[in-house]
């Protein structure tokens, strides 16, 4: 029972600590690890550790040059519709076109049910949704 408590505890200490998850993998992995420790010890450190290494794998955001860029752009002529919903996290339906940005080529965009979308090229994963 105490170990399920700390494990609990752990757990929703993490929770509120992966909205502002902007770090690499290994921040989250060490910071979860020492927040695991304080609250529940060894094994605390040991559960704060995976959950800090999930939290750490999320996106970082895009440079404002790049979020300009991509919100100035002009409006496209061809229109791109998809009856998937653009989802931040969630890769793009390879029939979508995504096109680098220049001057940085760690982020490409597209304009998809009339929505600005910056994505990582590699993975066509959404990174942020421009309204």
């Amino acid at each position: 029972m105490k170990k399920q408590l700390i494990l609990t505890t752990a757990i929703l200490a993490l929770a509120g600590g992966t909205a502002f998850a902007q770090s690499s993998t290994v921040n989250g992995a060490a910071g979860g690890a020492v927040t695991g420790a304080i609250v529940g010890g060894p094994v605390g450190a040991a559960v704060g550790g995976v959950v800090g290494a999930v939290a750490g794998t999320a996106i970082d955001p895009p440079p404002p040059t790049v979020v300009t860029y991509v919100r100035d752009l002009p409006a496209p002529m061809e229109r791109v519709v998809v009856k998937e919903k653009v989802v931040v996290g969630q890769p793009l339906p390879a029939t979508v076109v995504v096109k680098a940005v220049p001057d940085n080529p760690n982020y490409a965009y597209a304009v998809v049910n009339e929505q600005r979308v910056i994505v990582e090229p590699s993975s066509r994963k959404v990174i942020q949704v421009i309204n």
